[in-house]
């Protein structure tokens, strides 16, 4: 896969999940009606439905538009670099993290993806710094870097704010992490040198064990120049 139809691919889901986003506020904005109801209401039935449907659901433009880049960026980096859990921990991300708001945030309508930014933040931080590896620990750096204020959010400065989206965003990053601390996402690259074993061992379940005792063929006649292979086994 080149890096153009790379790119095109990590984009495509998180494309995707922000389109939907934006078609659900125009459908307010066309028809002139609030959708708030279907975010999370603690503790109630009809709210529990919410876990699915909050996070497209946005209380005005600058909220939409605030929400918009940063699920876009995560949303790649996480297709980039973690490309065979993605869509596990997009999934656990929307579920445990709207459950907890359901389960313990105060009693109101909480909305939009916030929660799900931080899931997706606290996520690549802590994995990479699990992980150890060098490129996954820089993308954890770049993280910090880029949204390192959104420590923030999980304090309740503003009554306006569901900073308890943020604060179990947050948490269930961190617990997805370690779920998927084990899981490999990257495969090393192997050069030509590290493929020599695996080019003798081919040779030999084809051949047999005894391939290293076969003598070479010889020849006669004027058949011009004839290049011969010797292989001699590794010793132990």
């Amino acid at each position: 896969m080149n890096a153009q139809n790379s790119i095109t691919a990590s984009l495509f889901f998180p494309l995707l999940f922000v389109g939907l986003m934006w078609l659900v506020f125009g459908i307010e904005f066309a028809f002139h009606t609030d959708l708030g109801f279907l975010g999370i209401e603690p503790r109630t039935l009809s709210g529990f439905f919410g876990i699915i449907t909050a996070p497209f659901v946005h209380g005005d433009i600058n909220h939409l538009a605030s929400n918009s880049i940063p699920m876009l960026v995560l949303g790649y980096l996480l297709h980039s670099s973690y490309r065979p859990i993605f869509y596990r921990v997009y999934l656990w991300g929307i579920l445990i993290t709207g459950f907890w708001v359901w389960v313990g945030a105060r009693h109101s309508y909480h909305i939009g993806a916030s929660g799900l930014i931080y899931s997706f933040a606290s996520f690549l931080v802590f994995s990479g710094l699990f992980r150890k590896h060098y490129r996954l620990v820089a993308l954890s750096m770049l993280v910090i870097f880029l949204y390192g204020s959104l420590i923030w959010g999980i304090f309740p400065f503003d009554w306006k704010i569901s900073w308890e989206s943020h604060l179990f965003g947050g948490i269930s990053g961190l617990l997805i992490a370690i779920h998927f601390r084990k899981t490999v996402v990257l495969h090393p690259k192997k050069y030509s040198w590290d493929r020599d074993g695996d080019d003798l061992a081919h040779l030999e379940s084809r051949y047999g064990e005894k391939y290293w005792e076969n003598k070479p063929q010889e020849t006669t006649g004027n058949q011009g120049p004839v290049i011969k292979y010797f292989f001699k086994k590794k010793e132990d």
